[in-house]
Formats: C-alpha cells, structure tokens, sequence
C-alpha cells in the first residue's frame, strides 16, 4: 500500500505529535508499506531519525509572509523556494518563533479557510507535488489543523481521505473566542471531506467527537506507540539516589511547579531523606519565567541541592534519564489526549504516578504501570510518591507490568498495524 502522511513541525520542540507521526511512518515501512511522510510549517524534531520528506511544504516563513503581505501571495514558486529552505527554517525555528495561540488567531483561520485562505498558493504548490508522484491509495493527514488540505487533497488525488485526532483542541482552547468559534466551524466544514478519524486514544475519541461535531461511528481509535527497541529497563541497578522524574514540555499545565510543591511537603515532614527531583524537557522561550519561579522557590526551601533541571534531552540521554529514575511524576492540570511520555517511562520500567487527566487514565488501568490520583488532590499525589518509596516491592511489580504491556500494547509495529487495518477498509470502501 502506499501511503501519503502529513504531518506538522512544530518549531524547535520536541513535538510528540511529530514523534508518533514518525514512529508510525518508520513501522508501516518495515512492513514493506510505501510510505512519504510530508512535513509542513518546520521540518519536524523527533528524538530518532527522521524518514520525512526533505521539502518542507507550508513553510513557515511562507505562511508567515503570505499572512501579513499581498506581495508574496503572487510572487513565483521559484522564488520562493529562497525561503522554503530546511536549514532557514530549522534555523528560524530554533529562534523560538511564536507559537502561543493568543498571538496566532488570525493566522489559524487564515490557513483554515484553504483554497479562500491567505496561503492558498502553499495547497497549489502541495497538489502539484502530489500530483507527480506515484497516487497514493490513502492520505492521512496528522491533525485537524490541517484538515483544510482535504478538500483540495480528494479532488486532485481521488483517494480516500484520513485525519488524525492527537491534541489539537489544546491550541484551539486558547484562541481568542472570536477566532476560535471561525477555526470550530471551519474544521466542521472540511471534515465532510474526510473519510475517517482516527484518535489517539478512547478519551480523546470521545472528546474530539463532540468538541467537532463528528459522529462517534465515524471516529476509530489508534493508541500511540513507540520504538520498543529505544526505550527498556536499565541492565544494571545504580547506587545512586532514590529518583523521582519527570521528563516532558516545561510548562504550567504539565504540573511541574505542583511536583516541586509535593516533594515539599514531604521533606519539611522528614519524608523522602536522601531523595531527589530530577526535571527535563523542551523549555520554550515563554516559560522561562515559569521555571525560573520554580527555582526561586526551590532555593527558598533550601532544597536547591536536591531538584535538578537538565534541559532538554536526545534519545540517547532520555533513555539513560528514564532507566535512572525510580518513580515518574505527572500531576498534570489538563487533559493530555496522548500520554507519551508515560509510556515511554512505563517501557523502562518505571511505575508512574500521575493525576486523573485525559489518557493517564486509560493509560494507567491498562498496563497496571502505575497510580492516578484526584486531579486537585496534592496531599494524596504526594501519599502515592511515598507509598511507592517505601514499597520496594510494590515498585518493582508495577515497573514489570509496565514494561510488558507497553511491549504488547503500544509498539509501534502494533501501532502501525491498527492504522494500517483502517487504511485497507477505507481503500476496499473506495473501490
């Protein structure tokens, strides 16, 4: 079969919408699927290396200019090419362009409206390099952002159309109401032109389902999967500190300041004696004053020697991050649709502790990896991360039933053969 992906950079992060877009294109290719995986906006940063495309379509220079000038909504593709460059725009993207969906309402509508939008040139330019290439049989394209294209996409290829759900009504939640209510009944819209969706988990199919309008019967669920081979238990214990970790975006709805505040507690009570916190992440340019807040806390407490940040980490540092750790922490204050990172630490064989938000859940009561706790219940996520401390055995059998049931569950050869399940039904339905 052969399969065309879209899928979205999202600046200099870590995106791990880009990270399971590329562990599903890398296993669907194992299987001798053909796959081209086409990145728009910024050429993605996964923590494995990348099979997308080198070009770079949407860039995002192009979609930038073409939104605040008329001059370059005409000017010649050729041309344009000046600044469509994959090292610009890594390069830019590294600046810390801005992202935050405050700022970018009228951007977000603009590339919604599609063939009516301010970047219609970049569908033409998407189409027409489409169009010479081999057709593909299906075209799945990330998230609903960019559920614009389908339309376009349907009538110039004729193959069926498939779109993924993985976190988009975060960015859609911030917008300003005016642009948001546009952007909500855009994506209405286009989606009579998609044939399925996919979500990446069964909360975020229910969620996605009612927050768009879509039939619940038209939505099939895909969990993620990672790399299994990437992510396993240390072979060999350390002496080192009793370790509690989180690893993921560094901001305020990740619940990083409430594990500082947990560990806090449990220290002034004599708890957690010769224990640590270790925190790393993608820090993005606005959340440095986050931190930075933290830190000045952590050093009110006298407790500078034992919460560590260390930055942002690449595969192979992230692996030796997670085999380190004893427990990892998530008190997140929003509903995270995809859950990565938990499983990640779940295939290293870390028990994880984390609020009842979004896919933790799921996540959680299917592996038996870890424990939930009340989502504005500090005291009882800071009982659990003692509980686990002072239970080696406890500890030890959830970090052995995370690891088996990721390996069974969320590969992503298993993820790669539920998408690819849907495909073919969507391709036989085609005719």
């Amino acid at each position: 079969m052969r399969i065309v992906s879209i899928t979205a950079g999202a600046g200099g992060m870590y995106c791990g919408s880009c990270i399971r877009d590329n562990a599903l294109a890398k296993a669907l290719m194992r299987m001798e699927h053909e796959v081209v995986l086409v990145p728009l906006y910024t050429p993605p940063r996964t923590d494995g290396p990348s099979v997308s495309e080198q070009r770079v379509f949407f860039g995002g220079i192009s979609v930038y200019l073409e939104q605040y000038s008329a001059l370059f909504r005409a000017t010649p593709w050729l041309v344009d090419r000046l600044w469509e460059a994959p090292w610009l725009l890594r390069a830019v993207s590294q600046k810390g362009v801005q992202t935050q969906p405050e700022q970018l309402g009228e951007l977000t509508v603009s590339v919604l409206e599609g063939e009516h939008g301010h970047q219609r040139k970049e569908i033409q330019k998407l189409v027409h390099w489409l169009k010479t290439q081999p057709t593909p049989d299906v075209i799945d394209i990330s998230n609903s952002m960019l559920i614009a294209l389908a339309p376009a996409l349907k009538q110039a290829l004729g193959c069926p159309i498939c779109c993924t759900l993985q976190g988009e009504n975060v960015f859609l939640d911030h917008l300003d109401d005016a642009y948001r209510s546009r952007a909500l009944g855009l994506i209405r819209e286009h989606a009579k032109s998609v044939d399925r969706f996919v979500a990446v988990s069964d909360y975020y199919a229910g969620h996605m389902s009612q927050y768009l309008g879509i039939p619940g019967a038209l939505v099939d669920v895909v969990p993620l999967g990672i790399d299994v081979d990437s992510f396993f238990p240390a072979t060999v214990e350390t002496d080192g500190p009793f370790t509690i970790g989180y690893l993921g975006r560094i901001a305020p709805e990740k619940g990083v300041h409430l594990l500082c505040e947990a560990y806090r507690r449990l220290r002034r009570r004599g708890e957690l004696e010769g224990c640590r916190i270790e925190l790393a992440g993608y820090l993005g340019r606005e959340h440095r004053p986050y931190l930075d807040g933290i830190m000045r806390q952590v050093s009110e407490w006298g407790l500078e020697a034992e919460i560590n940040y260390r930055g942002t980490l690449e595969l192979e540092e992230k692996l030796a991050f997670l085999q380190a750790l004893d427990i990892f922490a998530v008190p997140a204050t929003y509903d995270d649709p995809k859950g990565l990172s938990l499983v990640e630490a779940m295939a290293c064989g870390v028990p994880v502790v984390s609020t009842k938000r979004g896919t933790y859940v799921e996540l959680i009561e299917r592996t038996g990896g870890g424990v939930v706790t009340a989502p504005d219940d500090l005291d009882a996520f800071a009982s659990e991360l003692l509980r686990l401390r002072m239970d080696d055995t406890r500890r030890l059998e959830m970090g052995e039933r995370g690891v088996a049931a990721v390996r069974a569950e969320y590969g992503a050869d298993v993820m790669a053969t539920r998408a690819l399940n849907i495909y073919s039904r969507l391709v036989s339905a085609h005719g």
